[in-house]
């Protein structure tokens, strides 16, 4: 997502720089002009600066992008503290909740440097296809509505399209949520549970995102748009999502483990799903769909056993 960030900036001639943790990857970034490794096929515009440097990523920066996976984000940002300019605006495209403190994206990257707003970014984008430059609508939330104009300007594109919202809590309560959700999609295809119950488990589960969302402060409206049911679907239904085609593997009999093992990016619904069961009891929120994903995955439970747990509960009104 950090390359494809830059290349939505540099649509506009905007002149960027790519930093990244690991030199040898950076390494092979300068060398191929290609992100051969999770994003083949879209060569890097030749002014895209790549470097591994942290004090020459942020020299003069007006503005950065986060795109780093939630529970290696207090490393890195302690790291690039030091040399981050201060009070610059960041732009955080991170889905997860942090599993020690049950902290969101935005509130990490607060506790360990002294930037400026943040803001938040998120809704149904899969990476490659916004590469591919097929059409997609996201939304970003920031309390500062004139910093949130600035990221929308700098970022929209005739095939990228970003609408505003103050709602910095929802968006990053649902695209954390979400893949969790999405896990449980990628169950119910490697079981082979059919589209009757993807659906039904897609719109109860937005029921659940809602649920701990307005429970923790965020807006209804907010689940109901982009960064709700927008990211939820996309995330449900790509073959290329990684939580759902990891939902799908542990369907089909891998533990959960061994889809870690095989997977080289990250799965972050696997962690969150913890975070989320934590934030649910602390604020006294029913959330059975995570919980019999969390028995799946952590507790060896089978996915047949954990839907008919769901189909059994006590029958009540869908309101």
């Amino acid at each position: 997502m950090g390359t494809v960030c830059a290349l939505l900036l540099a649509e506009h001639g905007t002149p960027a720089t790519l930093w990244g943790a690991f030199p040898e990857q950076i390494a092979e970034l300068a060398r191929d002009r290609e992100n051969r490794r999770f994003l083949p096929g879209y060569p890097l515009p030749p002014d895209l600066t790549v470097t591994s440097a942290a004090d020459a990523a942020f020299a003069d920066t007006e503005l950065a992008i986060s795109a780093v996976p939630c529970q290696y984000l207090r490393s890195v940002w302690t790291r690039l503290a030091p040399h981050v300019p201060a009070n610059v605006p960041v732009v955080s495209v991170t889905k997860g909740i942090e599993v020690e403190t049950l902290l969101r994206p935005s509130e990490v990257i607060q506790a360990c440097a002294r930037v400026g707003p943040i803001v938040c970014l998120s809704g149904p984008c899969i990476g490659p296809e916004v590469a591919a430059r097929k059409p997609a609508g996201v939304v970003v939330a920031c309390a500062d509505q004139a910093v949130a104009r600035r990221v929308q300007e700098a970022m929209s594109t005739r095939y990228f399209r970003v609408y505003t919202s103050t709602d910095v809590v929802g968006l990053e309560l649902a695209g954390a949520v979400k893949n969790v959700i999405a896990l449980a999609a990628g169950i119910c295809d490697g079981i082979e549970a059919g589209c009757n119950a993807k659906a039904a488990l897609l719109t109860r589960g937005l029921v659940e995102i809602a649920r701990l969302g307005v429970a923790m402060g965020a807006q209804v409206e907010t689940f109901r748009g982009l960064a709700g049911i927008g990211d939820l679907v996309t995330t449900c239904i790509s073959p290329i999502s990684r939580n759902r085609s990891a939902g799908e593997k542990i369907g089909r009999g891998m533990s959960c483990a061994e889809v870690v093992e095989s997977t080289r990016s990250v799965i972050e619904g696997i962690a969150t799903t913890r975070s989320v069961l934590a934030l649910a009891q602390k604020h006294n929120v029913e959330m059975p769909i995570t919980r019999g994903v969390a028995s799946v995955l952590f507790e060896g439970c089978r996915p047949q056993d954990a839907i008919d747990r769901l189909m059994t509960r006590p029958l009540r009104s869908e309101s």
